[in-house]
């Protein structure tokens, strides 16, 4: 289980590009024992979105835009401590940018065509409309 899982697929054929990821690791906090002292498990996962030529033009202004609140620098940033060990959390943090850049770069949903009301439903529903409220002036009690 000592090698990395990659290449991490974004959409199609572009996965994440090994070369152009930075990783930098840290001491985690949280529960762990004696061991939590000593080893940088949480780690964070750094890449240069405004400089790569992995992704093709559109699919990068698309997503410089749509994240751009959490760009800086035009390098977009994602951290992971959830796991004890650091493989686990490089694996998660890696899936997680990748979900994260092909969300962003999605073309957008196409418009919703309106569609119109067909007649006879209308129609239908003014009746059961005029049915129900016979009904209800039927109820008001006025000659006895």
């Amino acid at each position: 289980m000592g090698r990395m899982s990659g290449p991490y697929p974004i959409r199609g054929s572009v996965s994440l590009p090994e070369a152009e990821l930075m990783w930098r690791f840290s001491r985690s906090s949280g529960p762990g024992g004696q061991h939590v002292n000593t080893s940088d498990s949480q780690v964070e996962l750094r890449f240069d979105l405004a400089a790569t030529e992995a992704l093709p033009d559109v699919w990068k202004e698309r997503a410089l835009e749509r994240l751009a609140s959490r760009l800086n620098d035009g390098v977009i940033s994602v951290r992971s401590s959830e796991h004890r060990s650091q493989w686990r959390n490089r694996e998660a943090a890696a899936v997680r940018l990748a979900a994260l850049l092909a969300e962003a770069s999605a073309p957008p949903p196409r418009p919703r065509r309106p569609t119109r009301i067909p007649r006879g439903i209308n129609e239908r529903r003014l009746r059961e409309k005029k049915r129900r409220g016979e009904t209800k002036r039927g109820r008001s009690a006025r000659d006895w």
